[in-house]
């Protein structure tokens, strides 16, 4: 009786411990503890500020073939396409499972030879048991990395839900030498990056029922947090020694989990907020019986979840971050949130198209195609002042997104665009500008003057998109669909100009970082604008209220022929080549 009294009394006061933990030491204290851990974010490639894609219904290389060859037919742009489980014989054994990706020596360099960046899911786990894989029993293979002592201390395999099996041991040089020598299987065949999903956050044991979040590995007891370090540093850092570009996509903050952050800041070049549910309103799920949880982790979230896991995720620090556009996880995916989910990733730093549903978009509604290509399109095309803050984070400065106090999910997009994303399924949102000149973003020709709170309906092929008065903003312009340029546009960088007093911006050549400095002075009825550093093919897009009577060009004027003033957009389009010296700009009104 005495043994029993003592087991529950111990069982009571480790329940009270955790419940401190989470609900007192870590909110309190443990976030600006563990925050110290985070560095400045890494310079993430501008190849993946691109569009991703991917799906996780077929899993095999030729439905990927039939993915890419539709996309590209129906000119919607894919830089970076995601191989999500399975794709290997078992869990992490870096085997590619040929009877899924036919050939892949041949498969992979077509992939590279055609443009494409390859990013493999991957986790820290060694399988006994592997659920959706070719080989699903293999306890010899744990057995036998356990008995080497690859694998972190365990009775038995740990539960996940791709399986049962045991975490690698990163404190160990022999399981770093084994793991790493599996995984150069596939670094050569070129890959770009893993996208390394969240099991590290299960590093813990069970005592009577009650999670202890230490385990034994071949250095001693290891909390979670430093494992799930281990875990995210490692990989990235090992994947750099084989690709200079390489990338890791990992969680920043998925809801109430690990508030402090998934993975350090500075091993994030790329971060997603976990899985949501293909449904708008998380308040609207709660009430709903049937899909209580995710795949993964307990909960319910759905495309309210996502934008407050980003901001959360911008304001403790992460630079990159983005979402399963249209949700990861249901039976089918409502146009409308496909729509307004792809609007809102336009204003991310990770465009991710994928997860389960119908993403063949030429097999859904028209409407979709043309809306989301637009703005698959407008992404591509902000790569270049998206990678300005790639430079400026990794320098410890601004981020991509600052979540704004006033109005419901604001944020700003650099120093430039204030968005207020759609969150449920309504035409009409409700604005705040903060106290400044804006413009809307598709429709650009008038003022507006904050502070200011009003109601605006948007249409479906528009999103709620302010630009700050004075603005500078770089693009790269291929196509027509955003009305900003055309094919004529492609290799040269489109720079729009919304003068007010003085205003300038770097504009980095990736992959050098090399520098173009562009700035303004207005004064009366004179514009002075200034291209200097690194020289580059330009196109100028000016707004202004009134044609110019003239436009000098470093002391040489410009033939009328070499500008043009467009009326009803009250734009001035300046094209420049590479034959100009100085980059000296003055526009006479």
């Amino acid at each position: 009786m005495r043994k029993k009294i003592f087991k529950v009394a111990l069982w009571l006061i480790a329940v009270l411990f955790v419940g401190a933990y989470f609900y007192l030491f870590l909110p309190v204290w443990g976030i600006p503890f563990n925050a110290q851990r985070h560095g400045n974010p890494p310079l993430t490639p501008a190849w993946a500020l691109e569009c991703w894609l991917w799906e996780d219904d077929v899993n095999t290389s030729e439905y990927v073939d039939e993915l890419l060859a539709g996309y590209k037919e129906h000119d919607i742009p894919v830089r970076t396409i995601l191989l999500d489980s399975p794709w290997s014989l078992r869990y992490n054994d870096f085997e590619i499972d040929t009877l899924r990706y036919k050939n892949p020596d041949t498969w992979f360099k077509n992939l590279e030879d055609d443009g494409y960046r390859v990013v493999l899911w991957m986790t820290s786990m060694v399988n006994s048991f592997s659920k959706d894989a070719s080989i699903k029993e293999d306890s010899l293979w744990y057995q036998d990395a356990m008995e080497k002592g690859y694998l972190v201390k365990s009775k038995a395999p740990n539960k996940w839900w791709k399986g049962r099996g045991g975490f690698i041991d990163y404190s160990n040089p022999g399981a770093m030498q084994w793991w790493q020598g599996m995984q150069q299987n596939v670094f050569d065949l070129g890959i770009d990056g893993w996208k390394l999903d969240g099991t590290a956050t299960l590093f813990w044991s069970d005592i009577w029922g009650v999670p202890f979040f230490y385990k034994k590995t071949s250095d001693g007891l290891m909390t979670a947090r430093t494992y799930m370090d281990h875990y995210y540093r490692d990989e990235y850092r090992h994947g750099l020694t084989q690709n200079p570009e390489f990338v890791t996509l990992s969680r920043s903050i998925d809801r109430e989990f690990h508030p402090e952050g998934f993975a350090p800041i500075d091993a994030s070049p790329v971060n997603w907020v976990g899985d949501q549910v293909h449904k708008w309103v998380t308040e609207e799920m709660i009430a709903e019986e049937g899909e209580k949880s995710d795949i993964a982790l307990d909960g319910i979230q759905g495309f309210e979840s996502a934008i407050e896991n980003i901001l959360e995720s911008a304001e403790l620090g992460y630079n990159i971050v983005g979402s399963d556009i249209a949700g990861f996880s249901g039976k089918t995916i409502p146009p409308r949130l496909y729509i307004r989910w792809g609007q809102f990733s336009t204003f991310c730093g990770l465009f991710l198209n994928g997860g389960h549903g119908e993403r063949r978009l030429w097999k859904r509604s028209e409407q979709e195609l043309e809306v989301i290509r637009k703005f698959s399109w407008l992404h591509t095309e902000l790569v270049p002042y998206m990678y300005h803050y790639v430079i400026t984070a990794h320098e410890g400065g601004r981020r991509l997104q600052s979540p704004l106090k006033k109005g419901k999910h604001h944020y700003m997009f650099g120093d430039d665009f204030l968005i207020a994303p759609i969150y449920k399924d309504s035409k009409t949102r409700q604005i705040s500008l903060p106290e400044g000149k804006w413009r809307y973003f598709f429709d650009d020709k008038g003022v507006l003057e904050g502070p200011m709170t009003f109601e605006k309906e948007f249409p479906m092929d528009e999103f709620p998109v302010f630009v700050k008065e004075g603005a500078i903003i770089p693009l790269n312009i291929k196509r027509n669909y955003t009305g900003l340029g055309d094919s004529a546009s492609e290799g040269f960088v489109t720079i729009l100009i919304f003068p007010n007093t003085y205003n300038s911006f770097t504009y980095y050549h990736s992959p050098t970082n090399e520098e173009t400095e562009i700035s303004y002075q207005s004064e009366k009825e004179e514009l002075k604008i200034r291209l200097e550093g690194k020289k580059a093919p330009h196109i100028l897009k000016i707004h202004a209220s009134n044609a110019p009577k003239k436009i000098i060009l470093d002391g040489q004027e410009l033939p009328r022929v070499s500008w043009n003033y467009d009326q009803e957009l009250k734009k001035i389009s300046i094209k420049t080549n590479l034959d100009y010296q100085e980059g000296t700009y003055i526009i006479v009104f």
